[in-house]
């Protein structure tokens, strides 16, 4: 019985923690949620598909969306996770003792997802080629700006999760794992924007990634760049990186003064 009643007990403990915590009791509707949604509108893709039309090879579309969506990622990973590891380790405060300025801060985590995505990027597609025989560098020179773009949104992404982790603590970690695959299904990694219905259509068209994924279909099945999409992606993501910094240096202005550096990793 003592057994049973020891069990009981740190079941209660972990669920009570959904009753406190809303960022874990989100956890419980976010995943189901997203996973319907983008394998849902992969579905209805994949049901519109005509037969006759020889130009789509799907190896390419979602090998090449599977590599182009794991850049954004690792790029918010690089901030969010390489602030966390700080904070793991409870050296965050530590560094702030130094002359280290937030802003020089913020621009060496940039260099360590650039660093990561670099490996991600020649790891991936070099697997892609033995496994797969599907060369990512098909798409050409265009790689270039999209790849840009994916890495600014995935630093925008990455600092505002880390703004939110600062201000919050532990129970905001899990966004750093989750806050990206928000933007997985209206960005239409692996499916037209077409697809979405038209109130998500909208929404998408204020999402940089989705001009990158939209135009990467353009390459490889129609070999056609639109260099005007991608300009409004660039700018999409100057806007969202000028609003990500700006909220994480008042967040950090708030942590600050209430005191609750000394406190990050407790």
């Amino acid at each position: 019985m003592e057994r049973v009643e020891r069990i009981i007990a740190l079941f209660l403990r972990h669920t009570y923690l959904y009753k406190r915590s809303l960022v874990r009791a989100m956890e419980v509707f976010y995943w189901p949620l997203l996973d319907l949604l983008v394998w849902g509108f992969v579905s209805v893709y994949l049901s519109r598909f005509n037969p006759s039309d020889e130009r789509i090879d799907f190896v390419a579309l979602f090998l090449g969306a599977l590599i182009l969506w794991d850049i954004l990622f690792r790029s918010q990973q690089g901030i969010s996770v390489s602030f966390l590891e700080e904070v793991w380790s409870r050296n965050f405060l530590n560094l702030f003792i130094t002359p280290l300025s937030v802003g020089e801060y913020i621009a060496s985590l940039m260099l360590v997802s650039i660093f990561k995505i670099v490996l991600v990027l020649f790891v991936s597609s070099l697997l892609a080629y033995i496994f797969y025989s599907f060369n990512l560098f098909i798409i050409g020179i265009s790689l270039i700006p999209f790849v840009a773009n994916l890495i600014i949104l995935g630093w925008a992404i990455g600092i505002i999760t880390t703004a939110l982790i600062l201000r919050f603590g532990q129970q905001a970690e899990v966004l750093a794992w989750g806050i990206a695959f928000l933007f997985q299904p209206i960005s239409a990694v692996f499916y037209p924007v077409s697809v979405l219905p038209a109130w998500l259509q909208s929404v998408a068209r204020f999402v940089p990634s989705s001009y990158v994924f939209e135009g990467m279909r353009s390459v490889i099945i129609y070999h056609k760049f639109d260099g005007s999409a991608l300009l409004v992606a660039f700018i999409l993501n100057l806007v969202y990186l000028t609003i990500s910094l700006a909220f994480f240096f008042y967040m950090f202005r708030i942590v600050r003064d209430k005191g609750l550096l000394s406190r990050m990793g407790e």
